[in-house]
């Protein structure tokens, strides 16, 4: 190392974070966009595959859901295509059967839900007091369950 290097080293100026640009995260987005035929389709392709970042798009028209996977924004690619197609847009509300803690609290079952998913209450204000069981609850379930030994001597 000689002394230009330890000289460059003090005369460098500094980066600021003003010149760094934050990347955006790859990430999947899910929507409900109702899809009436293959125009409607085509129509949610088109406006998708334009954008700035998108890897991948596809439309299951049986199920009104649109997934849109890359380097995106939920928010804006939500309103994209709710300004391209001119059609209500919101997020997937319906996750897998097993993902939910407490499938059978009222609200969760959507006649609309394709098969095997449920609406997913947790994530829900109105339904989240029922979907979540109390201490009470809680304490009484893991009392007789299986995996505890001292549960109850009769059994």
């Amino acid at each position: 190392m000689g002394i230009v290097d330890v000289v460059s080293e003090f005369c460098t100026l500094p980066r600021t974070r003003r010149h760094l640009k934050k990347r955006k995260q790859f990430q999947t987005v899910e929507m409900k966009v109702r899809i009436d035929c293959e125009g409607c389709e085509r129509k949610i392709r088109k406006a998708l595959e334009g954008m700035e970042g998108v890897s991948s798009v596809e439309v299951a028209p049986r199920q009104n859901k649109v997934t849109v996977a890359g380097y995106v924004d939920a928010g804006k690619v939500m309103r994209r295509v709710a300004r391209r197609t001119g059609k209500r847009v919101e997020p997937w509300p319906y996750v897998p059967y097993d993902v939910v803690a407490h499938p059978y609290a009222p609200g969760a079952y959507d006649k609309k839900a394709p098969p095997g998913y449920v609406r997913n209450v947790v994530a829900d204000p109105n339904a989240a007091p029922l979907a979540r069981a109390s201490s009470t609850e809680v304490r009484y379930t893991n009392a007789f369950s299986d995996e505890n030994p001292n549960a109850c001597a009769v059994m």
